[in-house]
């Protein structure tokens, strides 16, 4: 009865295709050691930071966001490793439901934002309102609101003045902050030839008019610079929605053949 069930056993991995299964499975297995890379890196984000951690600030923490795509990944690409390797119908169901769950989530979000623009604004606008309130308790939140704004050579999230949610650039004549009405060096515009960031540069803007700002920092907000950014750049951000889309249409599609092959050899 073992020699009977090992002989169909090797004559239903003859029967499948070697290129199908072993192609999701290394195609699975890269994505699975990119998931723990990015686990990885969001536990060393999350453990270089002060225990002291703010409650507000932590579904906005990049640390945390990198721990959950990067364990969601690990599961996902998990199933998939195993389940060609073995050739597991169940194991390849759940792979290829949960990508296609990801992907219509995905498709699901894409859709909701084109269409109800005013309210996909205002959320992100909360998020940056929350990233602007934790700017100096949340290092990486610091460095990706920096980075934000130098590279779309924006200021906070309407304008400038935005900064005045954070309570230490807050311009209350209670506040007794040092950088009281300031911006971060991140909104000022660049000198020719400045080759030491001057991080002083905006110091006391709040309280200059907008004609007055303009010399000296980045006056129009970062909203703004985002849809600019998006009408100019549409070319590459479809290119870069393709890129994402394709190697889960093409995970789904492999576990789905893959499956069938199967079914037909039992």
């Amino acid at each position: 009865m073992d020699r009977q069930v090992s002989l169909s056993r090797t004559e239903m991995f003859s029967f499948l295709n070697p290129w199908i299964r072993y192609f999701l499975f290394f195609f699975s297995f890269l994505f699975w050691v990119f998931s723990l890379l990015i686990v990885a890196i969001g536990v060393y984000a999350k453990a270089q930071k002060a225990t002291d951690t703010v409650r507000d600030s932590f579904l906005i923490d990049p640390a945390v966001i990198l721990i959950v795509v990067g364990v969601v990944m690990f599961f996902i690409t998990f199933c998939g490793c195993i389940g060609a390797l073995r050739e597991n119908i169940r194991l390849l169901k759940i792979f290829s439901f949960s990508l296609t769950l990801v992907f219509l989530t995905q498709m699901a979000i894409a859709i909701l934002g084109f269409f109800y623009s005013e309210q996909t604004r205002d959320a992100l606008g909360e998020f940056v309102k929350k990233a602007i309130v934790h700017y100096r308790d949340d290092l990486d939140l610091q460095n990706l609101m920096d980075y934000i704004q130098k590279e779309f050579k924006c200021c906070g999230w309407t304008n400038y003045t935005d900064w005045s949610w954070n309570p230490y650039f807050n311009c209350s004549s209670s506040n007794p902050s040092n950088e009281r009405c300031s911006v971060p060096f991140s909104c000022c515009t660049p000198l020719p030839r400045e080759t030491v960031i001057n991080s002083m540069c905006g110091f006391g803007i709040q309280t200059q008019n907008h004609l007055n700002a303009t010399k000296s920092i980045y006056s129009v907000g970062c909203a703004d610079r985002a849809v600019i950014w998006i009408e100019s750049h549409l070319l590459l951000f479809g290119a870069l929605t393709l890129g994402l889309a394709l190697p889960q249409i093409a995970g789904i599609v492999l576990s789905q053949i893959l499956i069938s092959e199967i079914r037909s050899v039992m």
